[in-house]
């Protein structure tokens, strides 16, 4: 299904929960209710209710956004170390220098091809991926260099190679959700009692509290949504992209 199919019926089954509610609570509600009154202390616990809860999704969403970027900083690293492996290796013979450029191709290919497509359905990087990146590492490392121009290139290349290892670690370490349930229970549990806070205040039956109210609600499962849909890095909607990759090395669009 869709993520914005799935973001606007979630919406609307809040919006519809909410005036569903309103309308049997007032059906039900006694004859001499007085709905015109409503209790200071009342207004004030919701007021607070509503600012604590706002501050709570605001730390949330900047919480999953950091993580977000944190991944996409972390792809764009491994891009950049491994073209400028493909880059630094001029230095050396052609047959050298043609070998390790096409084994970083190859790696590329898998990582956008293939790997990231593992991590979107299985939250983990590939076996494959992994030993693609070795050979890429005994390449650079087992070669000796043969010439001053080629040694000085030699620790260079040998550290961007630790650094795309590096980036593809970390990378890894971003596949999964970053929002603990303990945090979620809290979220959803947060939103139900702010939304159940309307009711408090006694809400009638007219056009424009249910207008006000649905929004309110839809807000709330908005906001949610949005949480969730950035919670995961590499699988949901707004997730970090291979960008970075692709700029570098065109062609392992395939």
């Amino acid at each position: 299904m869709p993520e914005w199919l799935v973001l606007t019926l979630a919406m609307l089954a809040a919006c519809v929960v909410v005036v569903i509610i309103t309308l049997v609570r007032h059906r039900r509600a006694s004859d001499d209710e007085d709905i015109t009154e409503t209790p200071d202390v009342i207004e004030y616990m919701t007021m607070w209710i509503g600012v604590v809860y706002a501050i709570v999704l605001g730390l949330a969403i900047a919480g999953v956004w950091e993580a977000r970027s944190a991944a996409q900083d972390h792809v764009q690293a491994e891009a950049v170390a491994l073209h400028e492996i493909s880059e630094r290796v001029r230095v050396y013979p052609p047959d050298v220098r043609d070998r390790i450029r096409e084994d970083v191709n190859a790696y590329v290919g898998h990582v956008v091809t293939t790997e990231w497509k593992a991590m979107a359905d299985r939250g983990e990087v590939t076996e494959r991926g992994t030993e693609l990146l070795d050979r890429v590492r005994a390449d650079v490392t087992d070669y000796e260099p043969r010439s001053d121009f080629e040694a000085q290139a030699y620790q260079p290349l040998v550290d961007q190679v630790t650094a795309a290892d590096q980036a593809r670690i970390a990378r890894a370490e971003s596949t999964g959700a970053t929002m603990p349930g303990v945090v979620w229970f809290g979220l959803v549990t947060g939103g139900v009692v702010t939304v159940g806070m309307v009711f408090a205040l006694q809400i009638r039956r007219t056009a424009r509290e249910l207008i006000l109210a649905g929004l309110f609600s839809a807000l709330i499962a908005f906001l949610l949504f949005l949480i969730w849909d950035f919670d995961a890095p590499f699988s949901r909607g707004v997730a970090a992209s291979t960008d970075p990759f692709l700029s570098l090395f065109p062609e392992a669009k395939g």
